[in-house]
């Protein structure tokens, strides 16, 4: 389901199994350089992608602090040795201390940032990129993925009727994308994987 954003040389890397199940989009060769400079990383992200499945029963759960559908990504990433992490970032100017907070990492790994966004209200986007910016320019980590769900999901949210839980100002990829083609995640290089209908399990 590759639909531009990157370059097809680097899309290729991705196995056929998870290209055929969602929309990838890559940014300054995250692909060449998960592969290459983190292959355990990246054979673990594959390996979580390829098993997932968008169950029926998740979708229509009554609302929690966090969906079913990132705990299931989360908790196989964290049973993987990946780590929900904050990091105490601060500038220093003339030895005063100016801080500069940045929000949590989902998960993340050897320098490897993961973030789950399947539906928040959108400018959860801006708080990820900015994340993104910020600590790749301090070298704390050196690619960003997000996951996330593809706009034509809303189809199947409408026919279960929960279409209102999934309105047009939260995380889908018609509102990631142009954050990103417009900068937001600034030198970082990142990958972007959106949840496809193609996933979607009548389990109920």
């Amino acid at each position: 389901m590759y639909k531009g954003g990157a370059t097809r040389m680097g899309i290729d890397l991705i196995p056929e199994s998870i290209r055929e199940k969602y929309e990838v989009h890559e940014w300054r060769h995250a692909c060449a350089i998960l592969t290459t400079d983190f292959p355990n990383e990246w054979n673990e992200i594959m390996r979580v992608l390829d098993n997932f499945q968008l169950l029926k029963s998740d979708i229509v759960a009554k609302g929690k602090n966090k969906s079913p559908i990132s705990n299931t990504i989360d908790k196989q990433l964290y049973d993987l040795g990946w780590v929900e992490k904050s990091f105490d970032t601060k500038v220093v100017i003339d030895e005063i201390a100016l801080e500069s907070p940045t929000h949590k990492i989902d998960c993340l790994k050897n320098g490897v940032a993961l973030e789950i966004e399947w539906n928040n209200k959108d400018p959860f986007y801006d708080r990820d990129l900015n994340n993104f910016r910020l600590l790749f320019d301090l070298r704390a980590i050196s690619v960003g993925v997000i996951v996330t769900r593809c706009s034509e999901l809303q189809a199947i949210f409408n026919r279960l009727e929960k279409g209102k839980s999934y309105g047009n100002s939260t995380t889908h990829m018609g509102k990631l994308l142009p954050r990103i083609q417009g900068g937001g995640g600034g030198g970082c290089p990142i990958l972007v994987f959106g949840i496809s209908d193609k996933l979607y399990v009548e389990d109920i």
